[in-house]
């Protein structure tokens, strides 16, 4: 009978998460049109849908981060002298950065704008001196 481990069990459950999302999307560099201008717009259409998989990526590993995060304070709270403390709260925090990460990143493109032209500097068309 074969058992894993809990940590191979979790790498191969992000493999097989990863493969799944990998294989959702098309593939566009082959065709007929296979030049080089065709080849850099397929990529960056490709790049397009980018923030979208990192976003859920970082849901999923916040999500598992603070699970495990929950169950090593568990363990703590069973056997003090055995797990510190730190070792859950440590991945708590990662787990809520990982998982606040999208909406940090949404914020952060509606100030600054998908360009970087939300904002724009002041000018200065003409200075009136009052001298008598």
């Amino acid at each position: 009978m074969i058992t894993l481990s809990s940590k191979k069990t979790i790498q191969l459950a992000a493999l097989m998460a990863v493969l799944v999302l990998a294989g959702a999307g098309e593939a566009h560099a082959g065709g007929a049109g296979s030049n080089f201008s065709a080849i850099a717009e397929n990529i960056v259409e490709s790049i397009a849908d980018l923030p979208g998989l990192l976003s859920g990526i970082a849901y999923m590993f916040g999500i598992l981060l603070g699970v495990l995060g929950i169950l090593k304070i568990k363990d703590h709270v069973e056997n003090p002298g055995q797990v510190a403390l730190k070792d859950g709260a440590i991945r708590l925090a990662a787990g809520g950065g990982l998982f606040a990460l999208p909406i940090v990143y949404d914020a952060m493109l509606n100030t600054v704008g998908a360009d970087g032209t939300a904002t724009s500097a002041a000018t200065l068309n003409a200075i009136s001196m009052g001298v008598n």
